[in-house]
Order: structure tokens, then sequence, then C-alpha cells
């Protein structure tokens, strides 16, 4: 049947047939070359459900759009498996016998052993172990009961010898009904090919009963790896084994050993750099690198016109035709390559480094990130600006975009409109536009002093704050020695007014005593000293110490270099007489001094 408006039709396929539909290749699994991320429990369930007869969900399957050849004629797209890869794999895998790729990328099969005679408080499924193989009652494989070579008659009476006082037909009633499982019907819902992929994307929220939400990455990388014409399988396995590097540099040998074909290939070269890279600034999945792939490539920001061009869809026309298909894979392949150069990657990476964005927990937003690495790329390629340059400019707009939130609401828009304005007016012209308009006086005096009350520690605000003081090598408070860099990785961040001090004068609230702006970088041994004091304690025995020379709080011993300490860390010198009923005072002054010190860094970059 079908529905109203004929964007998919429902049909009801038994297992066997589906299987039978990805072995002859008419339905393509795209993730079937990728790790299987189900657990062996997970499997042994699915068998469990459809064994009950319960219900396992709808495969949903998006057929490609007929294109037209350069002969003229028209190719039948290929229906892709979008939405049940894993159910599917599990069946392959469980029932077929079929190896599948794990986590580490080894070839294995996930077995699932069978108890003909469990009860119905008994475990009847279970993931294979060496007990099962050496159990009589227990089946430790049930894919050699699908195997069409599959004696019944014999298996059944090898059975009950081993197990004396089992009757022969209690057991084959147990398999008959086991292998009932490839009779079970599976819905499958098909997406016509003439869908766009917003209308792809809304339909599968709904259907969907786990809730999850495909987003356009995911329709990408199925459209890639479903390919067999355009070099797509590859590429994917060049986009995942990059992902994967880049977070375990030690997989490398295992790839080298395990994947002779891909190793072979230009991808590999480009990324055997990885396999002595430490850094984790940036480790991007592989919606990253699609998407930088595809922006500085193809001039666009929104990945649902990529998966529309690799289906070879003529915009103007409203056709889809092989040639767009072909050169879609080419530009695609070109930006993976770009991306994954082990020079510009590196520059970039030095480049958010140089701007103090040393740590992980410093990057609130992926979409901003890779719109920076995009426009690295295309100031690269481009004669615009000198190569000297380049490095300025991005470290600018990666902090610009970060404090005024531009790739956080509606983010593949913005990016679009600005990638088409940088095509249209030049990187510079532009920047100086954007500049002007959104880091006007009033943001840094008002916007960004407002932005800053938040008692988020993630708060893309406080980290540029932070970053500020890492690109200004800033000793953290109170110390002489220690550099705010040092404690990031540690995390030893904290209340300048003590947490404790402020709940012991009626300050209970959580999001006022966490303030962004009550918080420091401390060295854990001035933290200890400093318990639960009043600043207006604590700081005034620092402050005592640079004449006494006896260290009780911190390690300064100088004047000048406490106050110092106190400039860097934007404390106002009021803070050795503040107590608790100052606190708000403190905060606002501080924040004040806090979005001054962006601005001075911003400017410096």
């Amino acid at each position: 049947m079908s529905n109203s408006i004929e964007k998919y039709s429902v049909s009801q396929y038994s297992v066997s047939s589906v299987l039978s539909f990805i072995e002859a290749g008419e339905i393509a699994i795209p993730e079937i070359q990728r790790p299987f991320v189900w657990k062996g429990r997970q499997v042994r369930d699915l068998i469990d459900s459809l064994y009950n007869g319960y219900p396992t969900g709808y495969l949903i399957i998006w057929q490609n759009p007929d294109v037209k050849l350069k002969t003229g004629e028209s190719a039948v797209g290929k229906k892709i498996l979008i939405d049940g890869q894993q159910r599917v794999t599990a069946l392959m895998t469980s029932i077929g016998g079929h190896k599948v790729l794990n986590e580490n990328y080894d070839l294995k099969q996930i077995a699932i052993a069978f108890n003909p005679l469990a009860k119905d408080d008994e475990e009847r499924f279970a993931v294979r172990t060496p007990a099962h193989e050496k159990s009589s009652f227990w089946i430790p494989d049930i894919s050699v009961l699908f195997n069409p070579k599959f004696d019944s008659f014999s298996f059944v009476l090898g059975y009950v010898e081993k197990n004396p006082g089992v009757t022969p037909q209690e057991v084959n009633e147990a398999i008959t009904r086991l292998k009932g499982i490839q009779n079970c019907q599976i819905g499958v819902i098909t997406l016509v090919p003439q869908l766009d992929i917003s209308e792809v994307t809304e339909i599968f929220v709904r259907i969907n009963s786990q809730g999850k939400r495909l987003n356009e990455a995911d329709f990408a990388m199925s459209k890639i790896a479903a390919d067999e014409q355009f070099g797509g399988n590859l590429l994917r396995k060049a986009i995942d084994y990059f992902c994967h590097l880049a977070v375990d540099p030690a997989f490398y040998h295992q790839l080298a050993a395990k994947d002779e074909t891909f190793m072979q290939s230009e991808f590999a070269k480009r990324l055997k750099w990885l396999k002595d890279d430490n850094s984790n600034i940036y480790d991007p999945e592989y919606s990253d690198m699609l998407r930088v792939s595809f922006m500085h490539q193809f001039g666009r920001g929104k990945l649902g016109d990529l998966v529309s061009l690799l289906s070879g869809r003529d915009f103007a026309e409203r056709t889809f035709k092989e040639d767009i298909a072909k050169e879609s894979f080419e530009k695609l392949s070109t930006g993976v390559m770009n991306f994954m150069n082990q020079y510009t990657f590196e520059q970039f990476v030095v480049a958010l480094r140089g701007a103090g964005f040393v740590h992980p927990r410093q990057l609130n937003s992926r979409m901003t990130l890779d719109f920076a690495y995009t426009l690295y790329l295309l100031l690269n390629e481009s004669n615009e600006i000198s190569k000297i340059q380049i490095k300025p400019y991005v470290q600018k707009w990666f902090v610009l975009s970060t404090l005024t939130g531009r790739y956080i609401g509606s983010p593949e828009s913005q990016m679009d409109r600005d990638l088409r304005a940088i095509s249209v007016k030049g990187f510079l012209p532009f920047f100086k536009e954007v500049e002007e308009a959104e880091l006007s006086q009033s943001f840094w005096d008002v916007g960004l002093v407002q932005n800053l009350e938040t008692s988020s520690i993630s708060s893309p605000y406080f980290n540029t704050f932070i970053a500020a003081q890492v690109h200004g090598g800033d000793r953290s408070l109170l110390s002489n020695t220690v550099k705010v860099d040092d404690l990031l990785s540690a995390g030893d961040v904290h209340h300048i007014f003590p947490r404790e001090f402020l709940k012991k004068n009626g300050i209970t609230d959580k999001s006022l005593y966490n303030q962004v702006a009550n918080y420091t970088y401390l060295d854990t041994g001035i933290n200890i000293s400093i318990g639960k004091r009043a600043p207006s304690d604590y700081f005034s025995v620092a402050k005592q110490q640079c004449e006494t020379k006896e260290i009780k709080i911190g390690t300064i011993v100088d004047e000048e270099q406490f106050l110092q300490s106190l400039e860097t860390n934007c404390i106002p010198m009021e803070i050795c007489n503040m107590t608790a009923a100052d606190y708000s005072t403190f905060l606002r002054e501080r924040r004040v001094r806090m979005a001054k010190k962006i601005k001075a860094y911003y400017e410096s970059l």
C-alpha cells in the first residue's frame, strides 16, 4: 500500500527475503563494511524477539533517483538501507554466519548459542562462549541450523544421543520453531527518490520508533558507502580510518596489516602521519570531515546539497545526471585529501593552540571549529592574503564566531551565507564587514559583560577568557611559577570566594556561587591553603607575605608580582578588603575586567 501523497510505500518481507535481497545486491547496506556497533547481547535479544514473535521495528530504504547517462539512457537508482543496518547485519552474522567488522576492525562472527531444552524461566539464547561449545545441551552456533545443507534428522539424532532422556520430538520442535525465524515478517518502508533531503529526514524521525535523528552527514555517508562506480567505498574507508586514527594512532599497524587494498591507495599515503600524532585538539568525526571537505570544495554549507550532488542532481534542470554525480565524487575526494594533508591540518591546530585554545574542553562548537578549518583551507588555496597572514585571520575568525555564537543557531544556513559572501566579496572585505557589525564597542562594553554572567564552566565566553590567559602566558592566581596552561589538563578551576564560605554566609544558590566570574585556575596546594577563608583574609595574608617573605598563601613574595597576579587574573585590588557582602560587587567588577582582557586579546591576534 502507499500513502496518499506517495512519499513512501510500506511492504512486508520475510527475514529470508530481506537477507536474499542483500546477498543479491538489490539493497545496499552502507554500514556493512564499517564497524558493527551492536554488542553481542543486542544480537541475542534480536533473535530472542523474533523467536517469541515480538516486533522488531521497520527497515527504511531510500531509493536513489534514476540518473541520465551520457548515452541519454536512464539507469535505475540503487536502493540503500538507511535505517536498520544494525538489525540486518545482526541477522547476517547470527543466522547467515557472516563475519562482520568489530570496533577494532577485526572480521569476526557474532555467534548465538541456542538451548532447545530451555524452559520458560531459563536462558534460551546466549552469545557463544567456550562453555557453550563444551556443553552437550547448548547448540553453540544457530547459523548451522539455517545452512541450506543442514540435515535436521541426523542432527536431532546426534543431539539426543549426547543428552540421554531427551526425546527427538521435543528437540525437533524447538529447532523447527527457531528456523521459523526466517519466515518472520519485517516491515520495510521505501522512500521515493523524488523526496527532498529535508523531507527524508522528517519522515525518518517520525517513523523511527527509537527517536534517533538521522542527519545529513549520515545520509551522505550512506551515499558514499553504497557507491561502487565512482570510488565511494574507498573514500568511505579513508574518512572512517582517518577519524579512527586521529583518536587511536596505534590502530595504524592493524590497518596496515588488515587492509592491503586501502594501503595501496593515495588516501593511505595522506593519513600515514597520524600514526605519530598525539594531538587531541581537533579529533574529527566523519561529519566534520564531510562538512569541511564539502564546504571548501563546493562553496556550499548545507550537507543536504552534498547528498543531492552525489546523487547527480542538476539544481537548474531539476534532473539527475551521471556526470554530475561523477564530478561530485571527484571534488569530494579532493576535499578529503586536502582535509587529511599533514601540513595544513597541523598548521590549523598550531593556529588554534597559538590562539590559546590548547585543551579540548575549551572548544564548545564543532561547527565553529569546522568552519575555521574550512576557512584555513580556502585561504591556503587562494592568493587573497599572504601565507603568513592566514593563521592570524583564522584565529580572529574563530574567536569572533565563538564569542558571537555565529554557528550555534541554524549553523548550516549561516555557513552557506558566509561561504557565498566570501566567494562574492572576497574574505578581507567580508571579514571587516562582519567584525564591524558583530564586535561593536557596545558588544565589548555591555554584551560580553552580560554574557559572562553565567554559571556554565563550559561557557564559550569563559573558555575564551581562559584562551586569553593561555595566549598571554599568564601565571595562575597567587603563583609566580605555575601557568594557567599547566593547570588546564588537571581541570584545577576553583572559587575565588570559596563556595563553603559563601554558603556559610547565606549565599546558597548554585547559580550564584558558581558564577564563572568567581572561577580561576589555582594550583592545588594554594587552593588547599585557602580552604574556606574569606577573600579579605587570604588575600591580605598573601599581600603581607611580600613584606615578611614568609610564605603562607601562594608562592609570591614580591609586591609587584602580587599586583601583577591580580591584574592578569582580572581581580580588583579591593579584594583584600572584600567579605561576603561584597560578592555581587566583585562579580560585576570582574566581569568588566574579563571582558576588557578578552578584547585586548582579540585585538592582539
